[in-house]
């Protein structure tokens, strides 16, 4: 398939690299002003010439032919007429040679990408607060991957910290194990609420939880047999939501596997004259970049969040030698990653500069911010079945002989919860309500399932047609729309991987289905020209691939029947 912008690049004869040239075409919003458009305001001072001029002389020496049909100087502006029909035949061809391998590419070939997502904490509920991480994680490992990048997923755990001497306490006191392994990580939840509510009576409780977690720090046996007790309910748990979800992981490297690799990073940053001394804490001074001092060591000799994330960071470079680490991690994370950050590039390593903070917004109740310790959180499970109930009542009132109903209505349950946390701009804080995620109506997961499901209807009625391409039939304005849609999947994939934003190709998907959806009801399918029921019916199947494959790199899957 023709490349048009690099071939566009290539007939504007301006004194700057064609390279360059090409970075700044665009397609038009508008297609009476053109397909693609080049600003003529970037070579002002390189032709000593108003824009308007440059366009004018660019213009004049650009000659139409096969691909560029017309060209036109507006305003600064070099507007690029294609020919339109090849342009759409060439687009459907490409989707139906390449089927599910349209989109993917090789850029990433040769490099490693982790991505730290999810990041469960033991012994607490996976509650609404960790869908933003878990889905646009998920979601970044699965374009990169199309991309040729090998891709290493990481559950950096939360099994360390003195809550664990806090749940060995309440489980002796209040706790037994008939009761965990049936009730599983809700009687752990229970149990960690209670023990701050009786905190707050007893603080002798406090001290015996700071006991019980130096014990596993010591390698105690009783203490770890009931730590890893905990950490076992906790992911036989998780794991079922995980598979719900349709996400993995490579890595469950937690905080406490780093908890004997910390020294090394500290040795290293105190050679380097990096570490100072403040009222007997390790700190590193990062006055000068405008943030508070990183504390890496405390004055009783206990690590902190950063100790260990340096640990991790230096560890993971040299287990996987990445091209990028990325952390999913919430915007109010900010300041921690950018002093751990500061602190590795002090010390002169030179890949700190790939670690990478993909921000999210917060998750927030109508009533205010969630709160494990006192039991206010909503449980992801919950939300996944009330979804789920939802699709299988709506399909039981218009489908209701649809084979395999109870499949189908958890495919579509949990596609509208994913979409929820990936249909906006990652940084965009959400207030969670039932009827906002439960919505089956507009621009969500059912709606992008069903067009796709419409399509695989369509592909079923019409059933097997020989015939050519019929040219005419590509030639209106629903079909280049929804071509041009088409044609710019591998791009969007490329941009939303690189941009760590899923919500662009969440954004292209909508775009897609409702330029199907408007030129299915404009031109019909099954109509009586074999070459024109060949060429549509065509168009549907290449709809088909790209919706399903873009719901796929959501994590969402797309029935045939709905």
């Amino acid at each position: 398939m023709t490349d048009y912008k690099h071939f566009i690049a290539s007939q504007i004869n301006a004194p700057i690299p064609t390279e360059e040239i090409e970075s700044y075409i665009a397609e038009t919003a508008d297609d009476s002003f053109g397909d693609y458009t080049f600003p003529c305001f970037r070579l002002a001072k390189a032709m000593r010439m108003s824009p308007v001029a440059i366009a004018q002389k660019l213009a004049a020496d650009i000659e139409c032919g096969q691909v560029i049909s017309k060209v036109e100087a507006v305003n600064g502006y070099l507007n690029f007429f294609i020919n339109r029909t090849d342009f759409a035949r060439d687009t459907i061809n490409e989707v139906l040679a390449q089927q599910e391998e349209y989109g993917n590419s090789t850029v990433g070939n040769g490099k490693t990408i982790c991505i730290d997502y999810s990041s469960v904490n033991i012994c607490k509920s996976f509650h609404i607060g960790h869908l933003s991480t878990t889905a646009i994680g998920s979601s970044l490992y699965k374009l990169f991957n199309a991309l040729g990048y090998k891709v290493v997923g990481i559950n950096h755990l939360g099994d360390y910290g003195t809550q664990f001497g806090k749940m060995i306490v309440a489980f002796k006191l209040w706790g037994d194990r008939t009761t965990a392994e049936k009730e599983g990580v809700k009687e752990l939840q229970r149990l960690y609420v209670k023990f701050h509510q009786e905190e707050e009576k007893d603080p002798q409780l406090t001290e015996q939880a700071r006991e019980w977690f130096a014990r596993i720090e010591r390698g105690d046996k009783e203490a770890n047999e009931l730590f890893e007790f905990f950490k076992k309910i906790t992911l036989d748990d998780v794991c079922q939501i995980y598979d719900r979800l349709n996400v993995n992981f490579d890595s469950w490297n937690g905080e406490s596997f780093f908890n004997d690799k910390m020294d090394a990073p500290l040795q290293m940053l105190q050679q380097k004259g990096i570490i100072v001394e403040s009222q007997g804490a390790k700190v590193v001074d990062l006055s000068d970049y405008n943030m508070p001092p990183c504390l890496l060591v405390k004055s009783d000799g206990s690590s902190l969040y950063a100790t260990r994330d340096i640990a991790a960071a230096m560890w993971r470079k040299q287990e996987y030698d990445f091209y990028k680490c990325l952390y999913v991690v919430a915007y109010q994370q900010n300041l921690h990653f950018k002093q751990f950050f500061k602190v590795l590039e002090l010390a002169d390593l030179d890949w700190a500069k790939d670690l990478v903070h993909v921000a999210y917004g917060m998750v927030s109740l109508e009533d205010g911010a969630m709160s494990t310790r006192k039991g206010n959180v909503i449980l992801l499970k919950d939300v996944l079945d009330k979804a789920v109930e939802k699709a299988l009542d709506i399909i039981a009132a218009k489908n209701p002989n649809l084979a395999g109903k109870e499949t189908v209505a958890e495919q579509v349950g949990v596609g509208a919860v994913l979409f929820s946390a990936l249909e906006n701009g990652k940084i965009k804080d959400i207030t969670f309500t039932f009827d906002r995620v439960l919505n089956f109506d507009g621009e969500t997961a059912p709606y992008l399932q069903y067009t796709h499901a419409r399509c695989q209807s369509i592909i079923d009625k019409v059933g097997q047609v020989e015939g050519n391409v019929d040219l005419s039939a590509l030639d209106n304005p629903e079909t280049l729309r929804l071509c041009k849609l088409l044609a710019s999947f591998p791009q969007t994939i490329n941009d939303a991987a690189h941009k760590y934003e899923p919500s662009m190709l969440s954004a292209l998907l909508i775009d897609t289905a409702q330029a199907f959806n408007k030129f299915y009801t404009e031109h019909r399918v099954m109509c009586e020209d074999a070459n024109e029921r060949f060429t549509r019916l065509n168009i549907v199947k290449a709809t088909k691939i790209v919706l399903k494959k873009g719901l796929s790199l959501l994590g969402i899957q797309a029935p045939d029947k709905m």
